[in-house]
């Protein structure tokens, strides 16, 4: 079987990354962090997932030039992502996260968007028919639409951060995924087309619904957390890819939970994806 072909239109970010032992609360300053940089977004993370995961993967973003932009597309280049679909801006700065993380794995992230909330629907421009195009909400909801009228096989949507899109997007999508925060955002709108969503649920595991009626559910896997940034972004290209290769739901649920468990037991968003091998011998260990 032919790898699957995914089409990622999202956000390319810098990481720039803090590890202490606690997250700041409102006002106070934690010292003795150390820092790390790492190429992210979440379009660029999903992106480099999926090509890790056995998927050919083109990426649609916009970033702004120098260093910056260098950095945080040097592991889709350096994994052959096709990038012709990258958008360089002189006018805009390359996205930047800067993110919190405690000795637990959890974390704090505020998002500089720079060139990624310039992306145009113009710059949506689709090669080919791809098997999957995939999308989240760090780049305008317009561009989302663009990619909702080009034709494919599977249409998804992550809708992260959670914000307002329109109601067309959720009754249209093939696959909404979103985790308990997004879920209680969109209400029951995220219910009502005919296409499947995936709720993520921490510790708990996920769900796969379609028309509002669960139809598969996978538990969580137990593994070492050293880093959570990331691990959302997997389970995503992870189920759309397992889709694309037919798996049965459960299965495919199953596959994207082991994939998103991996990634948090490394530090960094785009370092800690795993491979496809990786995660193939993780899910033989579990049966």
């Amino acid at each position: 079987m032919s790898a699957p072909s995914i089409t990622v239109v999202g956000s390319v970010n810098l990481d720039l990354v803090a590890s202490a032992e606690k997250l700041p609360a409102p006002g106070e300053t934690v010292t003795g962090a150390s820092f790390t940089q790492h190429p992210g977004g979440k379009g660029a993370n999903q992106a480099l997932a999926a090509r890790r995961l056995g998927a050919d993967v083109a990426m649609i973003a916009r970033t702004g030039e120098g260093p910056n932009r260098d950095a945080a597309l040097a592991l889709l280049k350096e994994d052959g992502i096709d990038l012709s679909g990258i958008v360089s801006d002189p006018d805009q700065q390359t996205g930047v996260a800067l993110i919190a993380v405690d000795a637990a794995g959890e974390n704090q992230i505020v998002v500089a968007s720079g060139a990624n909330g310039d992306l145009s629907p113009g710059d949506v421009k689709v090669p080919g028919r791809p098997d999957a195009i995939l999308c989240q909400l760090e780049v305008p909801a317009a561009c989302v639409m663009a990619a909702s009228r080009t034709p494919c096989g599977l249409f998804a949507v992550n809708l992260a951060p959670a914000g307002p899109v329109p109601v067309s997007l959720l009754e249209t999508a093939d696959l909404l995924i979103v985790n308990e925060g997004e879920a209680e955002f969109y209400g029951d709108g995220i219910h009502r087309g005919p296409g499947m969503v995936a709720l993520t649920l921490g510790g708990q595991g996920a769900v796969l619904y379609r028309a509002g009626k669960e139809i598969a559910r996978a538990p969580a896997f137990t593994v070492p957390v050293i880093d959570t940034t990331g691990a959302g972004d997997t389970f995503c290209a992870a189920l759309v890819l397992a889709l694309c290769e037919g798996l049965e739901e459960g299965d495919a649920l199953r596959f994207a939970s082991a994939a998103s468990a991996l990634a948090v037991t490394k530090p960094g968003a785009q370092p800690s994806l795993p491979w496809r091998d990786e995660v193939d011998a993780f899910l033989k260990a579990q049966d």
